[in-house]
């Protein structure tokens, strides 16, 4: 990969969005960090970064609302001229029995989990399309495609679905512009919820250096012609 590229990880002041920044940073150029709430973790990615010798910057955004997150990517494009990559990780879990997820709850998971990934796609896309490349990786989860019950993160679930139906439309209206667009799902995940009351094999516990080395082959250019693809790394839970 040419290293003079620029990356936005979407909720990287911690967990997996971290690893993937830090990994980025590796062979990238600079490296965006978004975050919420948490900017003194945010700050602290930044300083990792820029200690590998490159570029980093944080960067505050409530991505639910969609002009917050067109002016996320306006900003780092006006900090380092371009986005090459974005990796949608920003989303939280809520762990709770569907039929008591409030209104306000269930709006609130689809729209960070499946409508910031929306707001920014359709953000970083003019600029991708222009320069003939780009990288765009959206996070699912572990069982995204097998639509299966899952009553006690069910909004989050029903989101990630969508958010690969999304994946794979994108990536097939933008199969002539050099752009590509994939997913990497996670199972369970170190330092993550795991289910109350069971003993999980440490085997089948992922890593988040898994996930982003995953990330990091979809967005080089061996991966050129890898896109609409979902990345399942879980190990064997619930194959």
């Amino acid at each position: 990969m040419e290293t003079h590229k620029v990356a936005l990880v979407t909720g990287s002041s911690r967990g997996i969005g971290k690893e993937i920044a830090l990994r980025l940073a590796d062979v990238v150029y600079a490296v965006a960090i978004h975050y919420f709430k948490q900017r003194e973790a945010a700050e602290d990615v930044v300083k990792g970064i820029e200690k590998k010798g490159k570029l980093s910057a944080a960067f505050q955004a409530d991505l639910t609302k969609e002009s917050q997150a067109v002016d996320l990517i306006r900003k780092v494009e006006k900090r380092f001229q371009k986005i090459d990559i974005i990796v949608n990780n920003f989303g939280p879990l809520l762990l709770k029995p569907w039929e008591k997820v409030s209104a306000s709850e269930w709006e609130y998971i689809f729209r960070s989990n499946f409508e910031s990934a929306l707001f920014c796609i359709k953000a970083v896309l003019p600029g991708m399309r222009e320069r003939k490349w780009g990288r765009i990786v959206n996070l699912g989860y572990g069982r995204v495609e097998q639509l299966v019950a899952f009553p006690t993160i069910t909004p989050y679930a029903i989101s990630k679905t969508g958010l690969l139906i999304l994946t794979r439309t994108v990536a097939s209206s933008e199969t002539s512009s050099g752009i590509t667009v994939n997913m990497v799902s996670p199972g369970l995940m170190e330092e993550g919820i795991l289910p109350a009351g069971k003993d999980i094999s440490r085997e089948i516990i992922g890593k988040f250096k898994d996930v982003a080395e995953a990330v990091l082959f979809l967005v080089s250019d061996e991966a050129a012609s890898i896109t609409g693809t979902n990345v399942i790394v879980s190990g064997s839970w619930k194959m």
